[in-house]
């Protein structure tokens, strides 16, 4: 699987398992933290198949991947044990500066949880549509049940938050979710809801509604995860499977309601009334400057900052100003990328600009981001204001979102609020942002990537290719080896090697090398692929004699050092030197032709040389 070979390619260029102290991933990227940066290599992960870029932010190493993360994801967790392994903050390592700890904390607890966020805010949508339209009414069985699948996360978000935070503290998951059940259990819900005058051995306890909160439990997890590696180390460990958890739920349950509870709910209520109070003063203004910046916040990874906010004001309150203002932002990227496909007239630009641009429609931008605006810079500038007009739209309507998720062609249904008007205000904003962003970034223009010559075009003019390896060009079917004689893996020609080296033929991209360092292949500028296999059976020497010079996505030039090896070592072995140079995508109309040095691939059977 391809999965397997990217996830075991990825963990190499990070340092290898060891150098990794946790791993979670989002929409598009996987996000490492690790040990030592040094030995992790930037260069070379972005040079593999399957990754877009790599991002160094908020603490983290981030590879983005694309709509494919959840795969490569879970390939590693088959050939590791990263997947679920608690983060021990304590372990060695760099710590980074305070801000960057706290974006790693805030992206390690949420992210997990964005998927199953953006399913049910989807069906609470959906819900919305069908009760406002008449087809379902709010005391029909069928409507309940459905309302409880969608409703259920953020009622038990406490209960999620507990999970993921236990992870990132390295804290016990069974203890941390008990704790956030004990807060939202009926008897403490009751004592709420009924006013009971409560306290713990005298200490006044101040009850509060702890179902759809975030920042308690957090705070609450956090603090456990201290009280149980403190008693871990001193209880003997014949009893301490069962005593670190009794002292846990007898100190951080009350703790939580007496203190970390209070302090959370009136935080989170507090952040939540400057905003909104912020979105009063001028709602034109906040929109269109929250919509433009929002994707360069993505883009350091700062934007980990609100979406705790977002997350609170939904699960608190069941609505959020924030998070339709992030929507044209999302479009607007889309928008650019069309425009670039639009105009470019590089086919392989435009076929990327294209796909990335579908792709950021369903609400994943980093591929647009990476591979299309940002590398053109004009496109990500219309991007950026498009996306300020579509917010200040946004916020004038007065949108809200009912559900958290990345904004999308299929997430829209979490915008769907009390005001159909301002739903309607939401979708006039994406929709400005879009065009916009397509006239903009067709208008402005970009530096255009150069075009290539396409090997399929027909010319009567030839490719002169020198031989990669030193020595005697011969007639591939006199390969002693079936295979390449016959022409079975493509057309091409052999060399007697008189000198133990490979070069690059053409300058262009290692596509392929082999453990064995017996093979290389190379893609050229202009398309044309070229196989080099050393010798005939030369694998089973398992890279013995050969000492290979480059790695797979390295550019090279031509003339340039792929492969180095011993003639007399390999032929005393007992294995044939003879080199088959096979054309793996040749034309049927291109014909090899070539003399003892050199080769010409032409449309003409007997190409006139120069």
């Amino acid at each position: 699987m391809k999965y397997d070979q990217l996830a075991k390619e990825i963990i190499q260029q990070v340092g290898g398992e060891s150098n990794v102290k946790s791993l979670v991933h989002c929409a598009t990227r996987l996000r490492f933290v690790l040990k030592d940066k040094s030995k992790s290599n930037k260069a070379n992960m972005e040079r593999l198949d399957g990754v877009i870029t790599v991002k160094e932010s908020g603490g983290q190493f981030q590879v983005v991947i694309g709509n494919n993360v959840p795969e490569v994801y879970q390939a590693i967790g088959k050939q590791t044990n990263l997947i679920d392994r608690p983060t021990d903050d304590s372990s060695d390592g760099e710590k980074g500066n305070i801000f960057g700890r706290a974006v790693d904390i805030i992206s390690s607890i949420f992210t997990p949880l964005l998927g199953v966020m953006a399913g049910a805010g989807i069906l609470k949508g959906l819900l919305a549509i069908a009760t406002n339209v008449g087809w379902l009414a709010t005391d029909e069985t069928t409507y309940i049940i459905l309302n409880a699948a969608a409703d259920s996360l953020f009622y038990y978000l406490p209960v999620l938050l507990a999970v993921t935070s236990a992870r990132k503290f390295g804290a016990n998951q069974f203890v941390a979710m008990t704790v956030a059940g004990a807060l939202i259990y009926p008897s403490i819900i009751q004592l709420k809801n009924e006013a009971v005058p409560t306290d713990f051995f005298g200490i006044p306890v101040m009850m509060m509604s702890y179902t759809s909160t975030v920042i308690p439990i957090i705070l609450a997890i956090w603090i456990m995860s201290y009280i149980e590696k403190f008693f871990n180390q001193r209880i003997h460990e014949s009893v301490k499977n069962f005593v670190t958890p009794l002292i846990s739920l007898v100190t951080i349950v009350p703790l939580t309601l007496i203190v970390f509870g209070p302090i959370g709910v009136t935080t989170g209520d507090l952040i939540a009334a400057f905003i909104l109070k912020a979105l009063a003063f001028n709602p034109i203004l906040a929109g269109a400057f929250i919509a433009g910046v929002w994707q360069v916040l993505v883009i350091f990874g700062i934007h980990w900052g609100v979406v705790p906010v977002i997350i609170n004001n939904i699960a608190t309150k069941g609505y959020d100003y924030i998070k339709p203002a992030t929507a044209p932002a999302i479009f607007a990227q889309a928008g650019a990328s069309f425009g670039v496909m639009l105009r470019s007239k590089n086919k392989k630009l435009k076929t990327l600009a294209g796909s990335t641009g579908i792709t950021a429609l369903f609400g994943i931008t980093e591929p647009a981001v990476y591979g299309v605006t940002l590398r053109l810079k004009r496109p990500f500038i219309a991007a950026v204001i498009s996306a300020a007009v579509g917010g200040g739209i946004v916020g004038h309507f007065g949108s809200v979102a009912v559900a958290s998720g990345p904004p999308g062609l299929l997430t829209l249904p979490v915008f769907i609020g009390d005001s159909m008007t301002a739903f309607y205000g939401l979708l006039l904003g994406v929709a400005v942002s879009f065009v916009l962003s397509i006239v903009l970034t067709y208008v402005l223009g970009f530096e255009d990537d150069p075009i290539e010559e396409e090997m399929t075009e027909t010319t009567t003019d030839s490719m002169t290719i020198p031989s990669p390896v030193p020595g005697q060009i011969v007639s591939i079917e006199t390969v002693p080896d079936q295979v390449f004689a016959s022409g079975a893996v493509g057309r091409g020609f052999a060399v007697i090697p008189s000198e133990g080296k490979v070069s690059a033929p053409v300058s262009g991209e290692v596509t392929a090398v082999f453990a064995s360092k017996h093979a290389i292949g190379i893609q050229s500028d202009s398309g044309l692929e070229i196989l080099v296999h050393v010798g005939i059976d030369t694998v089973q020497l398992d890279g013995k004699h050969f000492d290979l010079h480059v790695e797979k996505g390295q550019r090279v030039e031509a003339g340039e050092l792929l492969i180095s090896f011993d003639i007399e070592a390999i032929q005393t072995a007992g294995y044939e030197v003879i080199t088959p140079v096979i054309f793996t995508n040749l034309p049927e109309e291109r014909h090899v032709t070539f003399d003892q040095t050199q080769v010409w691939v032409s449309t003409q059977e007997n190409p006139t040389l120069a």
